[in-house]
């Protein structure tokens, strides 16, 4: 790339979803002859892309915005915020264009009108290379966009839209590609994974020449003949989640399912507008349990959702201590601007959701220590994700990255590099990670 080439920064907050985005976003602009800047002083404009999930959130995005127009002073604004362009330009009316999430080509042409790159022909050529905002070894891999679902504390559909399925042609050509270019590990995203292709009316489509319908089961079976590893997220616990039990193993679609439960009492789900409040059963957990003993189940939980009782809230600890989810993350529920919830009555007061929030992540904290101290002894298959001057740190098969817990393995070797594959005897474990040593 030229050094007469025009740069463009990038700000890139939220969940994975959004990630995805900002590398579409990078690499097009690379396609286009654009060098992208790692600080504001050498950026010829900042993209920001927002999150809008929670206020929170919110205002980290603002304060981002804020943050990018002092340093540089042309920004342009895209993501879940910037659905609602109204409530960004109140705070900053200087920044350049506001976009909504996925909103590419609206944010392209505002650089391209603004900053365009430059004709002469020995400089400015597009770059080849492709840029990823992950670790080299694991890749987000986004199958649908949007949902269908009403949750009460939720704005996403608002904000993303409807279920919007990509087509398994194109997702298994990402796929592909992803691997050819050295990822070991495809995280499976999007807001409701289980229904992938439900939009579609599982279209039936040609893969490897076999005739397929468009729905999860087969989506997975087919990711999982790639040999890397294949990691399920955001797995809403319909009752068709079964089918795919039997497709984990050990060393292609992983014995791993995040599901957000939210909730345990059938009222308080109810109350949320949960898609299917009457599942989210100890049966269910046990059946998947019974098809592999191995899997690990990860969730999230909200304390403190308008009208929750202490019976409800003390019956979800019930839950959780029986269910014994492997990995658990909870929120203290807000207000979000636009969520029916806001105008729900007998909203909980916030010194008696903190309370909530610490006796539910000191519960969470038990079961994590009592199901980690039962894998001391046994041998695992992990990844490395950082090579140390004295140890390396790992993941099992049964941890994500960034949200899940670790193995610390001692050793001065020099020979190993992030994302091998190694197989390590655990010897030791706290509340959320291992440590172990090479076998």
């Amino acid at each position: 790339m030229s050094n007469g080439s025009p740069k463009i920064g990038f700000v890139s907050l939220g969940c994975p979803k959004a990630l995805v985005d900002s590398e579409i976003l990078i690499n097009k602009l690379k396609k286009l002859g654009y060098g992208i800047s790692p600080t504001y002083d050498n950026a010829d404009a900042v993209v920001v892309n927002t999150c809008g999930f929670l206020d929170s959130a919110k205002a980290e995005s603002l304060n981002a915005i804020g943050e990018a127009l002092n340093e540089n002073g042309k920004v342009i604004v895209t993501g879940c915020l910037g659905a609602t362009p109204e409530f960004i330009q109140e705070s900053h009316p200087d920044v350049m264009t506001i976009t909504g999430p996925q909103k590419f080509n609206e944010v392209l042409n505002a650089i391209t009108e603004s900053i365009p790159v430059k004709s002469n022909r020995f400089e400015a050529k597009p770059s080849s290379s492709y840029v990823k905002l992950t670790p080299k070894h694991y890749s987000y891999l986004k199958i649908s966009e949007g949902c269908n679902h009403k949750c009460s504390f939720c704005i996403i559909p608002s904000l993303r839209g409807p279920l919007e399925s990509r087509s398994m042609t194109s997702i298994i050509a990402e796929a592909k590609n992803l691997v050819e270019r050295g990822t070991k590990e495809l995280l499976v995203i999007s807001q409701d994974t289980s229904a992938y292709g439900l939009d579609l009316k599982f279209k039936e489509v040609s893969i490897n020449g076999k005739k397929l319908k468009s729905n999860i089961y087969n989506l997975v079976k087919e990711l999982g003949s790639l040999g890397v590893w294949v990691r399920l997220h955001y797995i809403y616990p319909y009752p068709h989640v079964r089918q795919l039990i039997p497709l984990m193993d050990q060393n292609r679609v992983l014995p791993y399912l995040d599901v957000p439960f939210q909730h345990a009492h059938p009222d308080v789900l109810k109350r949320m507008a949960r898609p299917s409040n009457n599942v989210h059963d100890l049966d269910q957990i046990s059946e998947w349990r019974s098809i592999n003993p191995n899997i690990s189940i990860r969730s999230t939980f909200i304390v403190g959702f308008p009208g929750e009782t202490a019976t409800q809230f003390n019956f979800m600890l019930d839950w959780l201590e029986e269910a014994k989810i492997d990995r658990v993350g909870c929120f203290k529920y807000e207000d979000v601007s636009g969520a029916r919830s806001n105008l729900m009555e007998d909203h909980v007061q916030a010194d008696i959701i903190e309370d909530r929030f610490d006796r539910f992540m000191r519960k969470a904290q038990e079961i994590s220590a009592l199901k980690l101290k039962e894998k001391i002894g046994k041998t695992y298959t992990c990844v490395i994700d950082t090579v140390e001057p004295t140890q390396i740190v790992c993941r099992t098969i049964f941890d994500a990255p960034e949200i899940d817990g670790l193995v610390y393995v001692p050793t001065d070797q020099k020979t190993y590099s992030v994302g091998d594959r190694l197989k390590i005897k655990i010897k030791d474990s706290s509340e959320y990670d291992l440590t172990g040593e090479l076998v």
